[in-house]
């Protein structure tokens, strides 16, 4: 009886123990998530986009987040980095003067909270902006 005991004892520890292995490659994940944000812009304005990071659907602070913005051509036409504000939102600012008119993608990834950045799954979110010409009207 004694034998069974142990053994079951054993197994019991063995399960827990897999089953605690499991989370330990949890992941944390914050998404950036766009506001209503306008999608076309004349050449010359500048660009504000608004968001926040969502982590387990409430607003979180201090989460780094990378912003790229990808040409008509694929080439970088804006990179820069910053984290998220004591409430948890976001605003991306840039100048469009000396841009060429088409589809730029803007996309923002989250590289986490400093703590997190070893298990982080860097999610991310796309927004495409069109640049266009100011037309003018001639009487």
């Amino acid at each position: 009886m004694r034998l069974k005991t142990k053994y079951f004892t054993s197994f019991v520890l063995v399960f827990l123990l897999c089953g605690l292995a499991q989370n330990a490659n949890a992941t944390h994940i914050s998404k950036p998530v766009f506001s209503k944000s306008q999608t076309e812009y004349f050449i010359g304005e500048k660009i504000v986009l608004d968001g926040w990071v969502n982590y387990n659907h409430q607003p979180t602070a201090d989460v780094l987040l990378d912003f790229k913005v990808l040409g008509p051509d694929g080439a970088i036409a804006n990179q820069q980095s910053f984290s998220s504000d004591s409430h948890g939102q976001f605003k991306f600012k840039f100048d469009t003067t000396n841009l060429a008119p088409g589809m730029y993608q803007v996309t923002v990834t989250s590289q986490c909270l400093e703590v997190h950045r070893p298990i982080c799954t860097h999610k991310s979110q796309t927004l495409s902006i069109k640049l266009k010409f100011r037309s003018s009207k001639t009487p």
